[in-house]
């Protein structure tokens, strides 16, 4: 286990460069476009893709192959920095590869993850599937229905999936559904679910924010899958099933396994975090350089307390959060959460991003409010840092839990 530190060695400061340099000359230049189109921005994905930035081997290696667990928050900070939504669109892919590792066995990893992604010369993209229109925060109640065809070795999935990143155009859909309504969330597996007749996009939502990424329903009406399709197998889902059932039976029997969705959370919410950080800093940085450049009553407006002083916090809350990220990217990489400090981040950070964004309408004034310049739409885009992959009562709530030991409900 490396010693945490928030010195970063060669390698972490050459991809921070890398990846910052690619959001200047090549997110942010159209950024504004992207955003007042609402369409998925294929060709910067395209570019991402041509340079390895999207691709199986980046995410890898900067999963397990850096120690310390910073080299992914590092690079989404940069690209979040460039823009949220084009951002999410080069990263949204992360979630349902994170689904198949955190659920799959090595064979299902190896063989699916590589398919999220495609290649240079065909870019394809997942999507992992949790939320319903009914059964947002609360994933114990899903509705999405698998049943296993014994005669076929398939499985059938029927339901509606609601706010999924990449829904209804990905290659691969990484889909939580359960096999029994009665275990509640011990009841639930994950389907790898390729395009197949029965999976179609429902409604694209038209959003506040992040209006780059694409963000559907998905619909499965008789969807069938392979039995191979079922992540960690049929005979480790049994087992899982059964401890659950025991448990019902006599509560103090053995643990029934965590949650297929929550397992892929735990793991991408200092990835989070450090979305929320980069869509801060941009705020934070341009509302200094305005601030710096304004004139007011003879003199730049940051020589006024009320301006200085607002900037001085936004950059102690935004340096508080990146350390609480990077803390909780190394305890996540060691296996060491002691009380939730995965949430802890997404948390802290998710609510810095808010308060910095319109912390710096308000240095900007009227100028702020419009679409003239980019701090409003910064704005837009950090509010769903406070609401998905957990909002932040969820969070609060897992802390809390976390601290106490208890079933704070």
């Amino acid at each position: 286990m490396t010693d945490f530190s928030v010195s970063l060695n060669d390698d972490q400061r050459a991809l921070r460069k890398w990846v910052h340099d690619f959001a200047v000359d090549v997110i942010r230049p159209v950024a504004a476009e992207w955003d007042e189109r609402e369409e998925f921005p294929w060709p910067v994905v395209q570019e991402a893709a041509r340079i390895g930035l999207y691709s199986v081997d980046f995410v890898s290696n900067g999963t397990f192959g850096d120690p310390t667990g910073l080299t992914l928050p590092i690079a989404v900070e940069e690209l979040f920095w460039g823009d949220a939504g084009i951002g999410l669109a080069i990263m949204g892919s992360a979630l349902a590869a994170a689904g198949i590792a955190a659920n799959g066995t090595p064979e299902q990893v190896m063989e699916w993850v590589p398919q999220c992604y495609g290649s240079a010369d065909d870019v394809r993209l997942g999507a992992f599937c949790v939320s319903e229109p009914d059964a947002g925060s609360d994933v114990s109640s899903l509705r999405t229905r698998a049943v296993y065809d014994e005669r076929t070795d398939e499985w059938v999935l029927d339901g509606t999936k609601a706010w999924i990143t990449n829904g209804g155009i990905a290659d691969i859909h990484v889909v939580v559904a359960t096999v029994d309504k009665n275990l509640g969330g011990k009841g639930q597996a994950s389907f790898v679910v390729p395009r197949v007749a029965g999976l179609s996009q429902g409604q694209k939502y038209r959003k506040h924010g992040i209006r780059a990424s694409h963000t559907a329903e998905v619909v499965l009406e008789g969807v069938r899958v392979p039995g191979s399709h079922l992540l960690g197998g049929k005979e480790k889902l049994d087992a899982k099933l059964a401890r659950a059932r025991e448990a019902l039976v006599r509560p103090s029997g053995a643990h029934s396994g965590k949650q297929p969705a929550m397992a892929t959370f735990e793991a991408t919410r200092p990835t989070v975090a450090a979305q929320a950080l980069g869509v801060a800093r941009a705020a934070y940085e341009y509302a200094l350089d305005y601030a710096k450049e304004r004139h007011a009553f003879g003199k730049p407006i940051i020589m006024k307390q009320s301006i200085a002083f607002m900037l001085a916090n936004m950059c102690t809350q935004i340096d508080a959060a990146r350390l609480l990220t990077w803390r909780a990217a190394w305890l996540g990489h060691n296996g060491t959460y002691q009380n939730a400090e995965g949430s802890m981040s997404k948390l802290y950070a998710g609510r810095t991003a808010v308060w910095v964004t319109e912390r710096a309408i308000q240095i900007l004034g009227g100028y702020g409010y419009t679409r003239e310049f980019p701090v409003e739409r910064w704005h837009r885009d950090a509010k769903i840092m406070d609401i998905y992959e957990g909002t932040e009562q969820i969070q609060e709530l897992i802390i809390s839990r976390a601290i106490s030991g208890l079933r704070i409900e």
